[in-house]
């Protein structure tokens, strides 16, 4: 039956794209169960639904963090995400005590791992920043308690994380504060969109887009955890 309004086809169809267009400019996705998640949740399921924007609390893996977000600089980061385990085997869990020891010769062992990012400046950024992290956590008691420090306060976030934030915000006031501060104590490629990368996926910010199922378990999980 033909209406004023068009078929009930073409209504549908109608609706249909509508609602295909707020999914997209909300930055989300549809899984097989309906459930909306980011739109890059199908890239990285695992890492998407079970890791990334969790708060960390520990020293050494917020060190790893910090170097495989500077190992990503330029890269993407599934590639890096791939190819973990073999940096964690490489350099000693990022045991960054024990990566602060590091010689020439060990430089030389990572540029001949093929298991990682042959870049030789990255690896001698990773030393040089398990030494800082070292001196760091020497001086305050605590890697993790010092960068917790740089948690955004919540009046600074968005009130809505959708396809047109993450598209504007590469890097915020807190990321670059943050690299400022690492930078002054001698930390190398900790640019303010590295930092701010780092801060998505150690939980110091929540940028799951707003409608994605993982936002509010991000919130949850937030407000549960005992800063260092």
């Amino acid at each position: 039956m033909i209406t004023a309004g068009g078929s009930v086809q073409a209504r549908e169809q109608d609706a249909g794209a509508l609602e295909a267009g707020a999914l997209e400019s909300a930055g989300l996705i549809l899984d097989a169960q309906g459930d909306p998640r980011c739109f890059w949740q199908p890239s990285m399921p695992d890492y998407h639904d079970h890791e990334w924007g969790r708060p960390l609390g520990s020293d050494r893996r917020l060190y790893e963090k910090i170097c495989l977000e500077g190992f990503q600089a330029g890269m993407a980061w599934i590639t890096i995400l791939r190819k973990r385990e073999a940096f964690r085997e490489a350099f000693d869990d990022f045991d960054f005590q024990r990566v602060a020891r590091y010689t020439e010769h060990d430089v030389e062992r990572l540029m001949g791992n093929a298991g990682i990012v042959r870049n030789r400046a990255k690896i001698v950024s990773t030393i040089n920043n398990a030494r800082r992290a070292v001196a760091l956590a020497d001086e305050t008691g605590s890697l993790a308690a010092w960068l917790w420090r740089h948690e955004p306060k919540a009046a600074e976030r968005p009130h809505t994380v959708d396809l047109a934030y993450w598209n504007g915000n590469p890097a915020s006031a807190a990321s670059a504060g943050l690299s400022r501060a690492l930078k002054a104590r001698g930390w190398t490629f900790v640019g303010p969109t590295t930092m701010y990368a780092f801060m998505q996926a150690v939980g110091m910010v929540n940028d799951h887009m707003s409608g994605c199922i993982c936002h509010a378990q991000i919130d949850a999980a937030r407000t549960n955890f005992q800063r260092p």
